[in-house]
């Protein structure tokens, strides 16, 4: 098993690059928003791997954070996604968004990955929304879902009115509540969590 490869970037593909370690070049196949994030860094660079297996075939998959690579190996474990579907997840949204998505039941944001249908969604939503049962949306720092205390305020005021903490916090991340007070939070988020 290839845990991680560190070495120089000799090509940047759209869905892969090559990394060369020690005069061996690796085909690593990486979500395509993380190949953009390693255009901007030069010289050595670390990539967490997942060494895949089968028959036919030996693939390299490949993250820059370990968050990513643990996401992919827990859609992996959801029947019928195989690590081009999770690859096209990651693809289109990170991480965390991915977690809020299965949190929320929020299918739609998961059919933004390429290849990804309505059965796969649900079936990822169906599969590991017990996985993310007491994942903290507000103690996660990556996410920075809240930026203000009137949205920490409007957390408990829909919390008041039957929302759950994570409900919540999907529905002021999706508005804008920048320079915006309480109250008006909490009619956006309301229109949000309507729609849902």
């Amino acid at each position: 098993m290839i845990a991680y490869i560190r070495g120089l970037i000799e090509e940047y593909g759209d869905d892969y690059v090559i990394i060369d370690n020690n005069g061996i070049g690796y085909y690593v196949s990486m979500p395509v928003s993380e190949i953009e994030n390693l255009k901007k860094q030069k010289g050595v660079v670390k990539i967490n791997t997942f060494h895949y297996v089968r028959e036919d075939s030996i693939d390299l998959f490949g993250f820059s954070e370990k968050e990513s690579l643990k996401m992919f190996k827990l859609l992996l474990n959801v029947s019928g996604v195989g690590p081009k579907a999770a690859l096209a997840m990651l693809s289109a949204l990170s991480p965390q968004n991915i977690t809020l998505a299965i949190v929320t039941g929020d299918e739609k944001a998961l059919l933004k990955a390429q290849g990804v249908g309505k059965k796969i969604a649900q079936r990822i939503i169906l599969e590991l929304k017990d996985k993310f049962k007491n994942y903290d949306f507000l103690s996660n720092d990556e996410t920075d879902i809240i930026q203000s205390n009137d949205s920490m305020e409007a957390i408990g005021a829909l919390m008041s009115l039957g929302y759950t903490r994570q409900e919540a916090a999907f529905a002021i991340r999706k508005v804008d509540s920048e320079g915006k007070g309480i109250e008006e939070i909490v009619k956006l988020s309301l229109k949000v969590l309507m729609k849902g």
